[in-house]
């Protein structure tokens, strides 16, 4: 499935982006991604899970380790929100991403807690370690592989879409 297809509105070679996503959850994940490198993670931005749900950001270590993070921009945010618990099966550590002035107390004790701002960001509570299945992992690591790939060739060439939907209406 190439990037377009997701959302046939995102540009070539990015994220797909469904306009819920306020600037300071904008900068909340580029906090995100600069903590991940950080920590020796790179990072993937709205990637799609076998179950249908969207993660904010995928991190994946050089070992192999899978970390889900869930940005909340507000209070309100949280609130609405009840399909996070669906993200803990498919990663190693879960974690919520806030900006510093979040009433952290409405976030749940039992997952991680990142602190972040466009500049970046500081890990205030190490997230609890749950192994995700051999089997699982490796379809995981699969999957953030293709989809970094396919938003490099998106990069790479903007025109790709535009080829590979002409070329599957000749199949």
């Amino acid at each position: 499935m190439t990037l377009s297809s997701n959302n046939p509105l995102a540009p070539p070679g990015q994220p797909p982006v469904d306009g819920r996503q306020s600037e300071r959850a904008n900068d909340i994940r580029r906090g995100v991604g600069r903590l991940l490198r950080a920590h020796g993670l790179v990072g993937l931005q709205e990637v799609t899970l076998p179950n249908g749900r969207r993660a904010d950001v995928m991190g994946l270590s050089d070992k192999g380790i899978i970390w889900i993070i869930e940005i909340k921009s507000g209070p309100a945010d949280f609130r609405a929100d009840a399909k996070w618990p669906d993200y803990q099966e498919f990663c190693d550590h879960f974690f919520f991403a806030v900006a510093s002035d979040f009433p952290i107390d409405l976030l749940p004790k039992d997952t991680g807690l990142l602190l972040a701002d466009r500049f970046g960001g500081e890990i205030e509570r190490p997230a609890p370690a749950s192994p995700v299945p051999p089997a699982r992992r490796r379809s995981l690591m699969l999957r953030f592989a293709r989809l970094a790939a396919d938003r490099l060739a998106f990069l790479q060439d903007p025109d790709l879409s535009a080829r590979a939907d002409a070329f599957k209406s000749q199949i």
